[in-house]
């Protein structure tokens, strides 16, 4: 039964628009596909949405002559969606939970949620001053295995940092797993820290 008041046209039903059979929506789910196919197709739309030439400062504080802006390709439902199915394809043989630093890795983490099924939970910068206080948002517990994920892979310092937090509260590390390899020494930091690491793509995968 209709609600709105009379003479007023309701809003179209999206749902209803979307065929899902459609020759687009098929190619977007990868059907008919292999893996490195949808791999490759899947790199070439991240470089050619993320992929920015100049003087760039880091957040690890180095300069470079590149950089990947995560939000123009974590901001596009058709490349996230790409991303986070990739990801479950890399998902640790045991996990409970999914953990994305904030803010980047907090949509990363909630598109990978959806796509696998697993729970996540936001891992603050800082414990907020109100509340709570919290530095881990949402549910956590003891013993539970844990996917840390991020978007960028430089020094690895913010990755690293977020591990731990999860591991204070009690909670198992499995792993980390970014998106975006810069290659620098992120991946030997990590590892150094005690962690496992793997990528979607490293930067030369990437053709950079």
């Amino acid at each position: 039964m209709s609600t709105s008041a009379p003479g007023v046209a309701e809003p179209p039903d999206r749902t209803s628009m979307i065929d899902q059979n459609s020759p687009q929506a098929l190619l977007e789910a990868g059907v008919g596909r292999s893996l490195q196919e949808r791999r490759d197709e899947l790199a070439r739309d991240i470089v050619g949405a993320a992929y920015l030439r100049g003087d760039f400062v880091l957040s690890s504080g180095a300069r470079s002559t590149y950089y990947f802006d995560k939000y123009l390709f974590e901001t596009k439902p058709t490349i996230l969606r790409r991303v986070a199915a990739l990801m479950v394809e890399r998902l640790p043989a045991q996990v409970d939970r999914i953990a994305g630093p904030e803010v980047g890795a907090v949509a990363l983490a909630a598109a990978l949620s959806l796509e696998s099924g697993l729970p996540f939970v936001i891992v603050r910068k800082t414990a907020k001053s109100y509340a709570t206080g919290r530095l881990v948002e949402g549910e956590l517990y003891p013993q539970e295995k844990v996917l840390v994920v991020e978007d960028i892979i430089s020094t690895g310092a913010q990755a690293i940092r977020a591990a731990g937090q999860v591991r204070a509260v009690g909670a198992q590390v499995v792993g980390i797993l970014g998106v975006i390899d810069r290659e620098q020494d992120g991946p030997q930091r990590i590892a150094a820290a005690g962690y496992h690491f793997d990528a979607l793509f490293t930067r030369t995968q990437l053709g950079i």
